[in-house]
């Protein structure tokens, strides 16, 4: 009898600890980084600010205690050179049409603007020309600059891409966006044209967010890789844009339906802009955060999986009235905690691949930690298996399953597939990436790249509400919807009582999708035909 007995013992205890060595993510380390991070002492992360030094101190320290290994140069900093310009009272522009008319529209609430070229004093001179969707794509045989020249010319553009039509229904991704849409390709587009500078039409719908987002984001100070940028950059309100057209003798909406076909050539507006831009520059160095947990496997270690969540928010604003502090609790300090939960079980629990755990520098102010990072990768990008990045977490409850939104462009959808069946969820439907979601965040940089990524379940991203909640389905959606209100707010506040049920299980999905990854026969590749597909490491 002893012998099944002591066979029942040892297969018990074998069992017991094949579950001990499931890397699982806690609440409490989560929670307590999440509330220490997103507190007023951090004064909201801001880049170039006291608060994003202590953002990245902390990082840095806690990676250490977590046992993370550091970069090649033996420290967790990599460092990331920028240009910070912000906008000084006295500036002003001013529209001249040739009919005679005068605009002076009200800096804040009917334009924004401001000079990212590197200069302290700028005056832009320039006839305003308009570009239909500022757009050159080969691939969709679309050119809306048919080859004029535009240096010297201020560019008024509308954001989002050309529309779907009955002959087309999927030409620029159909009623989805695409990369030609976000306003960041429209700006870099015009540093390619040689512009004195773009200014963007926008629209709630069209933007996918309201006027009070870029309005915030050129109040504050903003920033540019150095060596990058317009004389002059910025967004027009619709009604003033619709004023302004209708001054040089034009329909506005006439003009966007004709920037609809492929026939479309620029039309000078004849109205000129005059603008004085004093601006404070700076030349700063701010710094991603990186660790690293060496594989296990003799070969495939060579290969890693990164996992990324941006530090910054917008950080401390004394100008501002009440509440001065922009906190940035869900965007990302959610995602900064979670990824630190991650790493205290990654480093307990290797994988075959490298495991990299990656926190950007200045997201918010153009996805600039991120990209620095790929220029000069911790890791190189052709042994890079994927990114998994975090952002604007899930802080209402469990869910019955998980969005996996821009999974399906590559492999991580199948292994995504699999990790959620196993955990008991199911992936969230897919719906037309109307926002722009997949280019507004870090994973972005890498699939420009050529390495497979995507953003795994956002409370932002997915801010519609299309979660199945455990419990109290209508409340929870509602909580989640009404987060856009505090979306780039000083409202993105942590508060004690939230449910962390759901962030902890979406940090899970993440880091079981990891091992996925890190553990699988071979990396991971792009669906055929994707555009990110085609773009060589």
């Amino acid at each position: 009898m002893r012998l099944p007995v002591l066979a029942l013992t040892l297969a018990a205890g074998l069992a017991l600890q094949a579950h001990a060595q499931q890397p699982v993510v806690a609440e409490a380390p989560l929670r307590a980084h999440l509330s220490f991070l997103a507190d007023d002492l951090f004064e909201g992360r801001g880049t170039g600010q006291r608060g994003g030094d202590l953002a990245v101190r902390y990082l840095e320290t806690q990676a250490a205690v977590i046992g993370l290994k550091p970069l090649a140069d033996g420290g967790y900093r990599q460092s990331v050179k920028m240009e910070g310009s912000r906008l000084l009272p006295g500036s002003f522009t001013r529209f001249s049409a040739d009919s005679g008319k005068i605009l002076t529209p009200a800096n804040g609430s009917e334009i924004v603007f401001g000079s990212f070229g590197g200069k302290e004093d700028v005056t832009v001179d320039a006839p305003l020309v308009f570009v239909g969707y500022g757009a050159v794509a080969p691939e969709e045989n679309w050119d809306d600059y048919k080859g004029i020249d535009m240096k010297g010319k201020l560019l008024v553009m509308m954001v989002n891409d050309p529309q779907p039509t009955a002959e087309e229904p999927n030409r620029f991704a159909g009623k989805a966006y695409t990369y030609y849409g976000r306003w960041l390709y429209k700006f870099e587009e015009a540093v390619r044209q040689g512009a004195a500078g773009v200014l963007l039409i926008h629209t709630t719908p069209s933007a996918s967010y309201a006027w009070s987002v870029p309005a915030t984001s050129f109040a504050h100070e903003r920033f540019h890789l150095a060596g990058s940028g317009n004389p002059i950059e910025g967004w027009l309100q619709e009604e003033t844009a619709r004023t302004l057209f209708a001054a040089g003798g034009f329909d506005l909406d006439k003009l966007r339906a004709d920037a609809e076909r492929r026939d479309f050539r620029p039309v000078d507006l004849k109205v000129k802009l005059h603008a004085e831009v004093k601006s404070k520059i700076r030349q700063i160095e701010q710094f991603n955060v990186a660790g690293i947990v060496p594989g296990t496997d003799a070969k495939l270690k060579a290969e890693a999986v990164v996992y990324s969540a941006h530090w910054d928010h917008l950080g401390i604003d004394d100008a501002a009235k009440g509440d001065h502090i922009w906190n940035g609790a869900i965007d990302n300090a959610s995602g900064v905690a979670a990824l630190l939960a991650m790493a205290q079980e990654a480093v307990r629990h290797p994988a075959k691949r490298t495991q990299v755990f990656l926190w950007p520098a200045a997201e918010e102010t153009g996805l600039l930690g991120s990209a620095a990072y790929v220029k000069n990768p911790a890791w190189p990008l052709d042994k890079t298996s994927a990114d998994l990045n975090l952002d604007s977490m899930n802080f209402v409850g469990k869910t019955r399953d998980i969005g996996v939104a821009g999974s399906e462009r590559s492999s991580l959808y199948a292994a995504a597939g699999v990790v959620a069946k196993k955990m008991g969820l199911t992936l969230a439907p897919a719906i037309p990436d109307l926002s722009g979601a997949y280019f507004r965040a870090d994973h972005f940089n890498f699939a420009r790249a050529g390495i497979p990524a995507f953003n795994v379940g956002s409370a932002v991203f997915s801010g519609d509400g299309y979660f199945d909640f455990v419990k109290d389905q209508e409340k929870s959606r509602a909580r989640l919807v009404a987060f856009k209100q505090d979306y780039h707010q000083p409202s993105d506040e942590y508060h004690a009582d939230w449910d962390l049920s759901g962030m902890v299980q979406q940090a899970q999905f993440t880091l079981n999708l990891g091992y996925e990854v890190a553990n699988a026969p071979k990396m991971q590749t792009w669906k055929a035909g994707d555009a990110f597909g085609k773009i060589k490491r």
